[in-house]
């Protein structure tokens, strides 16, 4: 199971999970603290900014970035579940569990995943950025953006509800 939560909610989704691996996406330079019960080794922190097109001051998502997320994710043994996290917990976060779900499970339909994330978190808004280039890494052939584009923005909200993606189904 992939949890999905912002910053502020991080040590509660860790400790109700009972999750030993995390994921943290966030901007550099943002104050974070990994929670005592994830050990160094079983967290990947992703420095970018939440954005989708190249801006000169800013870190944009990376392919190099995604390489990384799966790279750590695939060394995941699912015995626990994994937490994702950013700062609001609807963009950057959402694109990286849907990556990691399709990634996982690579029969799964990237439409019925899409809908799936739309209907645990009405406010994610997956960072299209990050998902144009896993569909590109996974051989989606376009598909994982077409199934993003299809469930559209999010609500608009201050941060995301925590909710459990599962990687199977």
């Amino acid at each position: 199971m992939i949890y999905v939560c912002p910053m502020t909610k991080v040590d509660e989704t860790v400790t109700a999970a009972g999750a030993l691996r995390l994921v943290t996406l966030l901007n550099g330079g943002t104050p974070f603290e990994r929670p005592a019960s994830i050990v160094p080794t079983n967290h990947l922190f992703l420095s970018m900014n939440d954005i989708v097109e190249d801006h000169p001051e800013m870190v944009a998502p990376a392919l190099d970035h995604v390489e990384t997320l799966l790279g750590f994710v695939r060394g995941w043994d699912r015995a626990t579940p994994l937490v994702i996290n950013c700062f609001a917990g609807i963009s950057r976060s959402t694109a990286s569990a849907y990556i990691t779900a399709a990634a996982l499970n690579p029969g799964r339909d990237e439409a019925e995943l899409a809908w799936t994330l739309r209907e645990l978190s009405p406010s994610a808004t997956p960072n299209a950025r990050l998902v144009r280039h896993a569909d590109a890494i996974l051989g989606r052939n376009g598909r994982m953006i077409s199934a993003i584009e299809a469930i559209g923005r999010g609500a608009d909200a201050f941060e995301g509800t925590p909710f459990a993606l599962p990687v199977d189904r």
